[in-house]
């Protein structure tokens, strides 16, 4: 950056934009040569090197350069392109009229404009900037009010199950044959895994979409993964208290995959309780497994339930959204996200169909084979 001054209390003042091209510099002396030559007319000139100095090109809202700008007196002018000087003799008589009527309220030195003008810019820069953190940290503090305000009500359901296990046992007495509390007692283990596996989807979601997301993946037989999580106790009690039926349609010579088992569990597991949520007393929930091609498995859970508005399919996936008609239902409004997550985690695809030919919603996600 650099100053030419013909007369110590300048008032018309330049600033020339440049770029680091040779030829900017003979325009710089050319320039400079002309306002010594037109020593009658108070002038200072300031160069500012655009690469340098982006913010005050974008400041001035200097479009190319070279650029000259008659920042004093008012009204600004821009001159740009190959012909500057040819141009500045020509606005030069109308500047130097300027400055003979202005009379009064100098600017100060040029210098001092453009740091002052500097210093703004960078504090507009800055008050957007902790404007944008202040409203990402208001949101995140809400959804977190939120998740502490809902934990209580979706952590009663394992919690219930588990000691809906112990109370058959306590209350059955010698009448329970070793068989049956051996499978209670394993699905309260299940149900105890639920819980934790909630709160470490909590803490998956309040470390953003955006942070790295952990798997632990290994060669697994799916159509066994799926009959362990439809054959729950719980989940049974689920659909036996609505009188729903679960239809499945799961072959047996399914090639295995390659995944997180308990991160798929849980996929499988918040699917088919939201199909069992959604769905009507006596209604159908269906869960089919296919294999696609020789890349991939698709698992479908389909319910009759009231759908999802068309617009409304790809926003259900995002972070913290949650159709207007849930509002005052159950849950925490992460469970399709993480679920999006997990699945993108293992090279998969999830999205949400109509029923086919029928009212109700279907869920698919797919899995590459091992």
């Amino acid at each position: 950056m650099r100053t030419v001054s013909t007369l110590p209390e300048s008032t018309l003042q330049l600033l020339l934009f440049i770029d680091d091209r040779p030829k900017a510099k003979d325009l710089v002396k050319e320039v400079e040569e002309f306002l010594h030559s037109e020593s009658d007319c108070r002038s200072e000139l300031q160069i500012i090197n655009v690469a340098s100095q982006p913010q005050l090109a974008e400041l001035f809202k200097v479009v190319m350069s070279p650029a000259l700008l008659k920042l004093s007196p008012l009204p600004r002018q821009t001159i740009a392109g190959k012909n500057i000087l040819k141009q500045l003799g020509n606005c030069w008589d109308t500047w130097k009229q300027q400055v003979l009527d202005q009379t009064t309220n100098h600017p100060p030195e040029l210098a001092q404009n453009i740091d002052y003008m500097s210093e703004v810019a960078h504090l507009a820069d800055d008050v957007f900037r902790l404007s944008q953190e202040k409203a990402e940290i208001e949101e995140q503090i809400r959804f977190k009010d939120r998740v502490l305000g809902m934990l209580a009500h979706d952590l009663r359901n394992p919690l219930t199950a588990i000691l809906l296990a112990i109370d058959t046992i306590e209350k059955s007495g010698d009448k329970i044959d070793p068989q049956m509390i051996s499978r209670l007692l394993k699905h309260a283990r299940n149900k105890a895994r639920d819980a934790d596996n909630m709160i470490t989807d909590i803490l998956e979601a309040g470390r953003g979409a955006n942070a790295q997301f952990r798997t632990q993946r290994q060669k697994i037989q799916l159509d066994q993964l799926c009959h362990s999580v439809v054959s729950d106790f719980y989940f049974h009690k689920c659909l036996e208290g609505k009188m729903q039926k679960l239809v499945k349609d799961i072959p047996t010579d399914l090639p295995p995959v390659y995944i997180d088992q308990e991160k798929i569990r849980q996929v499988l597991i918040n699917l088919l309780g939201n199909a069992t949520k959604y769905t009507p007393e006596g209604g159908k929930i269906e869960l089919t497994v296919m294999h696609r091609t020789s890349q991939k498995i698709e698992v479908s859970i389909t319910d009759n339930g009231p759908g999802i508005p068309a617009e409304m399919r790809d926003r259900v996936f995002e972070e913290r959204y949650r159709l207007e008609r849930d509002d005052e239902a159950d849950g925490y409004g992460i469970g399709l996200s993480l679920c999006r997550r997990i699945i993108t985690a293992h090279y998969g695809r999830i999205w949400v169909d109509d029923a086919i030919g029928k009212k109700g919603s279907c869920f698919r996600f797919t899995l590459p084979v091992y």
